[in-house]
């Protein structure tokens, strides 16, 4: 039985030259198909998108893979069979910036989601920058209304919310704001700009989180905030 693909939480930069070397790491030893989708961008147009699309490009040529588009931009097109058969064979399948509430939304219980989370669970890796590290999580917090309490995430990482754009975030972010990451009993991290924290499958149900790129990513609490300076543990929901 195939042990489950990486995972990545990417605080910001998904297809740029400053994130190469993390997206090569996760496509390492695995089929050179880069699948990306941009689903959480839909909301702000087609040219959102078509940037969106055209950075994806560029990174798969730098590469040297395929690139691979899931245009899902409703929960119709989440159950398009045809969708969700292009995503078989992937190396990596990357979930990029925008809406996270709309990505988790459109994604969750459809065919595209399942297929998704059988080639990870096959070996693909699996990475999500932004919008799409908060929806892999199990909560995704709304900053903007944070008495709404936010959405259900896919939960690929139930026991945690993430915090992107970490050392942006926490200075323009209300402080009553950021508490709406921290109800009920989540751990929440926080991954700068230009960083990743990136897990492998151990032999215990629960996955081993380093940290790559140029900056730090965080377990973040109410009144303080502990830099992540050596492997951490976080549980990952593979079944």
């Amino acid at each position: 039985m195939s042990l489950p693909g990486r995972i990545a939480l990417v605080g910001s930069g998904e297809y740029l030259p400053v994130m190469h070397e993390v997206e090569s790491m996760l496509l390492a030893g695995r089929p050179p198909r880069y699948v990306q989708l941009a689903t959480a961008a839909a909301p702000e147009g087609e040219a959102s998108l078509r940037h969106w699309h055209q950075l994806g490009a560029e990174a798969a040529e730098r590469l040297g893979v395929e690139q691979v588009i899931i245009d899902v931009r409703t929960r119709a097109d989440a159950e398009d069979p045809e969708w969700a058969r292009r995503i078989e064979g992937a190396g990596l399948i990357y979930l990029s910036g925008g809406s996270p509430s709309f990505l988790a939304q459109t994604l969750a219980g459809t065919g595209v989601w399942r297929s998704i989370s059988e080639q990870w669970r096959s070996g693909a890796s699996l990475a999500g920058c932004s919008a799409g590290a908060m929806a892999l999580a199990g909560h995704v917090a709304d900053f903007r209304h944070p008495r709404r309490g936010g959405t259900p995430g896919l939960g690929v990482l139930p026991g945690i919310r993430v915090l992107p754009h970490f050392d942006r975030m926490s200075k323009w972010v209300p402080e009553f704001a950021m508490h709406a990451a921290f109800a009920g009993e989540a751990r929440v991290i926080g991954v700068d700009e230009d960083t990743a924290l990136v897990g492998e499958p151990s032999a215990a149900e629960h996955w081993s989180f380093t940290v790559m790129g140029r900056q730090a990513a965080w377990i973040v609490a109410p009144e303080q905030r502990t830099r992540i300076d050596s492997a951490i543990e976080l549980a990952v929901a593979t079944a």
